[in-house]
């Protein structure tokens, strides 16, 4: 298996031993909890007096089918890489690359919105401040991109101290929702007129609870931005604790402390999302939802500036602008997490992706772009961000699907198979609905195709080779040959019969005038997976028809295969080897793709650029010959 790439922001060495699950699920609650800013409001334009009926389906389906399934994730995932790792291991191939290439465009996606979602609406909550409002009324757009401006000094400095800034930042927020929803649910109670009248206006409007409960289901997609956070949630369990017998391939105490994280995290949205839905549809009139209203993005804080004062409310929206701040930086630092994890593996970045301030500027650049397109309002992007959320869910779903299949667990085959068909349908309807989160999730696949495409080209030639492993046989060949010239044959096997290797000894010794008496060794290449960039070399030695020494080479790529064993010869044995070749027929160019593609083609030449990358003086270059 190819190394690991970690992030720019992967985690130090005195954090290996990680927190309590409960301090990181803060972390996740930046991007998760943060959505209470504007979540209320934009479920009640969804689904106006229906909005708490649809809430539920909502924490019905969080409960019962996002839940259930990232707890797989948890156990099946556990290094960070989420659900996109499991899909990866499940497909081979340039299928299988293109497959991941899709979601990371729509994780990016994802995590790019929530960057300009949350700066809009922390936006928002400064500008209908009522101390604010003449100062800043006008200026959302600016403000907005100056927000965004100002996550570079937060994610540059590392996310060492993220965690504990998280806590502050969460327990605070919540507890001001708890007071927020108390208050809201006691004049609920104090005004019983309130439920009478919303209960009566439902009638008139749904007719009777099953019209109620199949309209919910209907409108359930466009609430679907309350999902978000359970990717997150999977992303940040490297930082959990787990128990002191716990190992890579078994960390049992942190996949138990995620699947807590998951669940109580879920638990307490649950709990808000229903309760907030219900004060806000029944306290604030249904004009202040619409754009331009007081409400608008920021439903509980106008319920807060309303029945707890300006000095409580604006205490209320300088902590919701904090904890959507700090979700934006937190969102774009996973972005830059996510990335590395993969095209790195896949020879699709850029030398300049490596470093932080240039993806910095990418990306900063990007959520500008996408602020100005849709005019930092919280209501556009919410189609956007739905679709990033849901497809990635989805994805989860139908990879612990096939989890469960592969494992033979018939019921949960079952179940996991509902949940991912009740997630298609929703993803199918906010698509159709809003395809703008669509449209910009294939921006952002056709950017990283291309992008990475043209990348790998630019490092076709690299030597990509992470380490070369010889068996017993094989290390014998070598240090056989070690006293004298080292002359390998490159072979393209077919039947491995003694005729094939006996009709080639005799060519190459005729092609190139070696001598009778010099020892020649077969090297011959098995490529696994040519769309792996990087990968292990094995190398295995063995005697055919009693006289013919073999290498074996096992490789995602000829040419490289063969450089890297001619280096690793050379710099074991002290001697520079020798190798030949026979020229390919065909087309330069075909033979060009082929070996861009499937690792194949016009082996020679292409094996001597590798070395000539790989070692730029030529007096230490292994030969190459060609006949």
């Amino acid at each position: 298996m190819a190394k690991q790439h970690p992030g720019p922001h992967a985690q130090a060495p005195d954090q290996q031993h990680g927190q309590r699950w409960w301090k990181v699920m803060c972390l996740t609650g930046l991007d998760y909890f943060s959505t209470l800013g504007y979540q209320p409001g934009i479920a009640a334009l969804a689904a106006g007096l229906l909005s708490p009926v649809a809430t539920v389906v909502l924490v019905l389906v969080t409960l019962f089918g996002a839940l259930p399934v990232y707890r797989r994730v948890a156990r099946e995932s556990p290094h960070g890489e989420g659900s996109i790792a499991m899909l990866e291991r499940l497909l081979s191939f340039w299928k299988g690359k293109l497959f991941v290439l899709a979601l990371l465009g729509f994780a990016a996606t994802d995590f790019l919105i929530t960057i300009t979602l949350s700066s809009a609406d922390a936006t928002a909550h400064l500008v209908e401040n009522p101390h604010l409002r003449s100062a800043l009324g006008g200026h959302q757009v600016l403000i907005t991109l100056l927000l965004i401006a100002g996550l570079g000094a937060v994610f540059l400095k590392g996310f060492g101290e993220a965690i504990g800034v998280a806590i502050v930042l969460v327990a605070v927020y919540l507890a001001l929702n708890v007071v927020v929803v108390a208050v809201g649910l006691w004049h609920v109670a104090t005004a019983p007129s309130l439920i009478t009248d919303w209960t009566h206006a439902l009638s008139l409007e749904h007719g009777n609870p099953v019209a109620m409960i199949g309209v919910a289901l209907v409108v359930f997609p466009k609430l679907a931005l309350g999902l978000s956070g359970f990717e997150t949630g999977v992303a940040v369990m490297p930082h959990i604790a787990g128990d002191p017998d716990d190992t890579e391939q078994r960390p049992t105490g942190r996949i138990r402390g995620a699947r807590k994280l998951l669940t109580t995290a879920a638990v307490i949205m649950s709990c808000f999302l229903i309760t907030t839905s219900f004060i806000t549809t029944l306290l604030i009139p249904a004009d202040d939802f619409q754009p331009g209203g007081p409400a608008n993005g920021r439903a509980l804080a106008y319920l807060a500036h309303h029945y707890l004062g300006g000095a409580f409310g604006s205490v209320y929206d300088l902590s919701t602008i904090a904890i959507l701040w700090f979700a934006g930086a937190s969102a774009m630092a996973g972005l830059l997490n996510l990335m590395p994890r993969y095209l790195p593996r896949y020879g699709m970045a850029p030398h300049w992706a490596r470093a932080v301030r240039p993806m910095v500027l990418v990306l900063t650049a990007i959520a500008f772009l996408v602020t100005w397109l849709f005019d930092a309002d919280v209501d556009k992007q919410g189609g956007a961000y739905a679709t990033g959320v849901l497809v990635l869910i989805t994805s989860a779903a139908i990879a612990v699907t096939i989890a469960a299949r592969a494992a033979r667990q018939r019921n949960w085959t079952i179940g996991f198979a509902v949940i991912a068909a009740v997630f298609l349908y929703t993803t199918a309807v906010n698509i159709a609905e809003r395809p703008d989160g669509v449209k910009i999730g294939a921006c952002f696949i056709a950017g990283i195709v291309l992008v990475s495409l043209a990348s790998r080209l630019a490092r076709a030639f690299e030597l990509r080779v992470t380490d070369v492993r010889l068996d017993e046989v094989a290390e014998r060949f070598v240090r056989d040959t070690a006293h004298r010239t080292i002359r390998l044959i490159a072979n393209e096997p077919a039947g491995r019969d003694l005729a094939e290797y006996r009709d080639k000894v005799h060519q190459i010794r005729a092609d190139n005038d070696i001598p009778a008496e010099d020892d020649l060794v077969f090297v011959e290449v098995t490529v696994l997976d040519p769309s792996d960039f990087e990968a292990e070399l094995h190398v295995r030695g063995e005697v055919l028809h009693d006289r013919y020494r073999v290498l074996t080479l096992e490789h995602s790529s000829i040419p490289n295969a063969l450089a890297a064993i001619l280096l690793h010869v050379r710099d074991t044995t002290g001697q520079l080897p020798h190798i030949y070749f026979e020229w390919t027929e065909g087309s330069p160019f075909a033979q060009f793709l082929r070996f861009f593609l499937f690792g194949q083609g016009e082996v020679a030449p292409v094996t001597r650029e590798v070395l000539r990358e790989a070692e730029p003086d030529r007096a230490r270059r292994p030969r190459v010959h060609v006949g």
